[in-house]
């Protein structure tokens, strides 16, 4: 798989990555290192102990690294998540966390196919 194929795979941008990262071989270590990035599993974590402050920056943290990566509908919903938990706010909408484990999941797929 291209990394334009990766990009419309996750329903990502692949243009405006490259224009943030104006090379395709840096979008792609950045890309490949994104599984080990501890985000996604800090924000797991914090959910399931009701850390809402831990919760929020690791959602922020996420957003960030999604939407700087282009993976833009990763960063949509961990975005929604994160506004959901600003200011250490419960999370009183746990609809918001399945679309983020499955923009995640679809997004580790995808970059094993790199």
């Amino acid at each position: 798989m291209t990394l334009q194929e990766f990009y419309t795979r996750i329903g990502g941008n692949y243009d405006d990555t490259l224009r943030r990262i104006p090379s395709e071989a840096l979008v792609r270590k950045f890309v490949l290192k994104y599984p080990g990035d501890p985000g996604f599993n800090q924000l797991k974590d914090a959910l399931a102990a009701e850390d809402w402050e831990l919760a929020f920056r690791a959602s922020h943290t996420l957003k960030g690294v999604a939407q700087n990566l282009g993976m833009e509908h990763l960063y949509q919903v961990s975005s929604a998540l994160c506004e959901a938990v600003r200011g250490s706010k419960p999370l009183t909408d746990p609809a918001l966390w399945p679309p983020v484990e499955e923009a995640h999941a679809q997004v580790l797929a995808a970059i094993q196919e790199l």
